[in-house]
């Protein structure tokens, strides 16, 4: 199926019309903050038949469609590996008092040489924790991993998937772990072509990606609540 250049209500991934409104109907939140680097800030290319929204703002207008009067505050600054999440954005975010965050973090620092998935481990755990005993329902992701990695290079290239998928299964376990609402993006078959989902620098996500990563935490708030 030829997806670029489709209306998103066509993508067989994405929201259908409707369907945020019925699985977010009555939710509790009424502060959300999101923490991260480049996913949760949004950054990426715009795509025809896209909404122009980075995935973590389409889930606060979503959340905000069935509550008006919702507290929405982005931290996400790209470039940030977890440590530096953690240093920069912890304290902004707990003094926002949210009862809803999402942390979406630790791809700076698989796409490094180097890599430690323990160390992120450690940062993303102190993050959660914080958070949940602020009084936040914390929302965690295994990031969409990617068949390939183009603004890489060739040498590197294996090395960053490998990477990523490592991230993942550290992200799930340690989100089983700690109880968080959890979204695994990491095998999602929208990541088996890559040209259909990055930016045109090779790495960041585009549109299309923000848009299913959206439909996929939507849904998943929606099971939460069910």
């Amino acid at each position: 199926m030829r997806i670029r250049g489709l209306p998103e209500t066509m993508d067989p991934y994405c929201l259908r019309e409707g369907e945020a409104a019925t699985l977010l109907a009555g939710h509790p939140w009424r502060r959300f903050a999101v923490l991260g680097d480049s996913i949760a800030e949004g950054v990426g290319d715009p795509l025809d038949g896209y909404c122009d929204l980075g995935w973590a703002d389409r889930v606060a207008e979503a959340l905000r469609a069935q509550r008006p009067d919702l507290a929405y505050r982005n931290l996400g600054q790209r470039d940030l590996r977890t440590a530096q999440v953690r240093e920069t954005q912890l304290a902004p975010a707990l003094d926002f008092q949210p009862d809803l965050a999402l942390v979406a973090c630790g791809g700076n620092d698989a796409m490094r040489p180097g890599y430690d998935p323990d160390a992120v481990d450690r940062d993303l755990t102190a993050i959660v924790t914080a958070l949940r005993d602020g009084g936040a329902a914390v929302v965690t992701i295994s990031l969409l991993v990617m068949a390939d990695y183009p603004a890489f290079p060739e040498w590197f290239r294996p090395a960053a998937v490998a990477n990523m998928h490592v991230l993942a299964r550290h992200t799930s376990a340690l989100a089983a772990a700690l109880g968080t609402i959890h979204i695994d993006m990491a095998d999602h078959p929208a990541g088996r072509l890559p040209d259909l989902l990055l930016s045109r620098d090779g790495l960041h996500a585009n549109a299309r990606s923000h848009a299913i990563c959206a439909a996929e935490a939507i849904r998943r708030l929606g099971a939460h609540l069910r």
